[in-house]
């Protein structure tokens, strides 16, 4: 419907002369057969008396109005685009090829009527520019007898009128449609401030929820018990209101001012409902800190910012309103938003630990069959940095594979296989055997052996040639407890073992076929070496925090207007440092590959006739060769039955 309305109306501005001359045919009863010049009196007359009879006798048309009637004259006369020379003129003129004359504003235009032979003798219509009516001109029109007549401006500019008002005529219908349209919808779904109304810019598009059953109590929630006991007090501080309201509301708009008005609006509706709780998801779009937008400090989400602390000052004492926002950004949003008497309390809800972790998958795993194989704990030692939907996705992919593997119960093999997905990405196609195959797979155990065997590494959970995402091979690695606090002994270990497929590739294949393959690597243990000693203090400069803590921030107007703190001087000392760590770690992986090539090439021809190999049967072959350090000694995992 919206694509006709705008192709009528386009038709209107574009081709005004045929839809004209089509509505006024249709407007006015048919006449009989009498003179052209009797049928052009009556038409003009009748459009006079419309228009006295529209406008009230109000003289609306000015000297400007006016002669854009003459320059529209013309086209009311049905002439086409095409135009002729004063030159060509006269010489149709002279060979008796014009038929009539039309002359307009001053003898200056002149409509032509002519015979074209280039049109093999068809009648045209054509606009001559005259250089002004001559004597000599009109005497020979009267001696060709060429029907010739004068039309003034008065004449003209009625007819430029009805133009006009036809051409605005139904936009302003369609304008006024849509108004009332707008009422009646706006009438029906709650007044004009109803969802239906298009106009209703300033109208919070919060969601209430009276009394919302959603199922869910904090018997529900496992893993974050700081985080819990927060909202417990703040549940027993409303001392079970007889109702309860949910809001969520979306401010920031493109409309200036639209944003303030939802805010007052939003606020206006919790009063009504106290006592209530009102719901701010992703707080941050509107509570950053103020001026440091490039626009300066009067942008649409600072007024909606300044109307929100508005809302929030504690001037109207207690109104039964808890306001709860949450937010990834913490660290951009507006200190005066953060102050106490606005948001009394912050409550972090970090990822949980591995008891947290075993709690959560305990919840999450109650409606699910597990085989016997299938320890939680494991799995939660497996999964850290996971939070608890990361948890909820992993044993859900996990049925989901069960059940196309036709199994019953779930198993460690679709658990494995779903926490690869979730990190590594989706399964790729299996190399064939060949030079690339063995390669990828000296890559992965170089990596294995470099982590075993320096002190403070985690241990090898599994080495595998199964390809992921970008990945063609993968080693997984376990760590012995939850990484909360990190050695330096720790951190260079990561920094060798990250090294060691690299090291691998130069000592079995050479250095000059050496691939891209540790790129991901090399970034890695780079940036762990930087962290090293800039953030940590853990090298050879000293104890020292070398980075400002807004260069550090994750927005980017904050680092850019961070201070760098550093000299030159400073600055070379710390490359220095980085490349120092990563040199002599390079330096004991090599050692590793050259101490341990026999024990390299058994685990290797294990793992591309298996493609698969766990980390128990990694350390039993390695351990036939080498004696591992006392530190990454791990033992043979036995697997717990999943109690829920």
């Amino acid at each position: 419907m919206a694509a006709s309305s705008a192709c009528i109306v386009g038709n209107c501005l574009s081709t005004k002369r045929n839809i004209n001359k089509e509505l006024h045919g249709r407007l006015s009863p048919r006449l009989p057969s009498v003179p052209k010049s009797v049928i052009k009196a009556s038409q003009q007359q009748g459009r006079r008396g419309f228009l006295k009879l529209l406008l009230g006798n109000t003289a609306l048309v000015g000297p400007a109005l006016l002669s854009s009637g003459k320059a529209y004259a013309a086209d009311e006369q049905g002439v086409s685009n095409s135009r002729m020379s004063y030159s060509r003129f006269l010489e149709y003129l002279d060979k008796d090829r014009v038929n009539k004359v039309d002359l307009f504003e001053n003898g200056t235009i002149a409509i032509v009527e002519a015979v074209s032979p280039e049109l093999g003798n068809r009648v045209q219509r054509v606009r001559v520019q005259l250089p002004g009516l001559s004597q000599e001109l009109l005497q020979k029109f009267r001696e060709k007898n060429i029907d010739f007549a004068a039309h003034n401006a008065q004449e003209d500019s009625g007819s430029f009128l009805f133009n006009l008002i036809g051409n605005l005529a139904f936009p302003l219908i369609l304008i006024g449609g849509l108004f009332l349209l707008s009422r009646r919808s706006g009438g029906g779904m709650g007044g004009p401030g109803g969802p239906g109304n298009p106009l209703a810019f300033g109208q919070s598009k919060a969601k209430f929820q009276m009394e919302p059953n959603t199922g869910v109590t904090f018997d529900d929630v496992a893993g974050v018990d700081e985080a819990k006991q927060d909202f417990m007090e703040v549940v027993e501080f409303l001392k079970k209101p007889e109702r309860f309201t949910a809001v969520g509301s979306e401010f920031v708009e493109m409309f200036v001012g639209v944003g303030a008005s939802r805010v007052r609006d939003l606020f206006k509706k919790a009063k009504e409902n106290a006592p209530c709780i009102v719901f701010v998801d992703e707080i941050d779009a509107v509570g950053r800190q103020r001026g440091t937008g490039i626009g300066g400090g009067n942008d649409e989400r600072e007024q909606t910012l300044n109307q929100l602390l508005t809302e929030m000052d504690g001037f109207e004492g207690n109104t039964g309103i808890i306001v709860v926002a949450a937010t990834n950004r913490a660290d951009i949003l507006d200190s005066a938003l953060l102050r106490p008497g606005r948001f009394d309390r912050q409550v972090s809800v970090d990822v949980p630990d591995v008891k947290g972790r075993t709690e959560i998958l305990k919840v999450h795993a109650g409606n699910k069959k597990f085989d016997k194989d299938v320890s939680l704990e494991v799995i939660a030692m497996r999964t850290p940095g996971f939070s608890g939907a990361d948890l909820a996705n992993l044993l859900n992919e996990a049925a989901i594979l069960a059940g196309r593997r036709a199994k019953t119960a779930i198993s460690s093999k679709e658990i494995d296989d779903s926490i690869d997905r979730i990190v590594a990405g989706m399964e790729g196609t299996v190399m064939t055997d060949g030079k690339s195959k063995s390669l990828v797979a000296y890559h992965e155990v170089g990596h294995a052996i470099c982590g075993t065997l320096t002190p403070g590494h985690d241990a090898v959970q599994k080495v595998t040639l199964v390809p992921r995402g970008q990945a063609r091979g993968l080693t997984w690695f376990i760590p012995s407890d939850d990484p909360t606090l990190i050695s330096k002994q720790q951190l260079f270990a990561r920094i060798v073992g990250g090294l060691g497929g690299r090291a691998a590739e130069e000592i079995i294949f050479g250095e000059p076929e050496v691939t891209t393959g540790a790129a991901g690597d090399l970034q890695q243990i780079t940036g762990l070496a930087k962290q090293m000693v800039v953030t940590f203090g853990m090298s050879e400069i000293g104890p020292w925090s070398l980075m400002d803590g807004s260069g550090q921030s994750q927005d980017v107007i904050m680092r850019m207007m961070a201070r760098n703190s550093m000299s030159e001087k400073l600055a070379e000392d710390i490359d220095t440092a980085i490349k120092k760590l990563s040199d002599s770690a390079y330096e004991i992986a090599l050692s590793h590959i050259r101490n341990n090539r026999e024990a390299i090439d058994k685990i290797v021809e294990v793992l591309i006739e298996k493609e698969t190999m766990s980390g128990d049967e990694f350390r039993a072959i390695l351990s036939e060769f080498v004696e591992i350090p006392v530190e990454n000694r791990v033992a043979p995992a036995t697997p717990t039955p999943v109690n829920v």
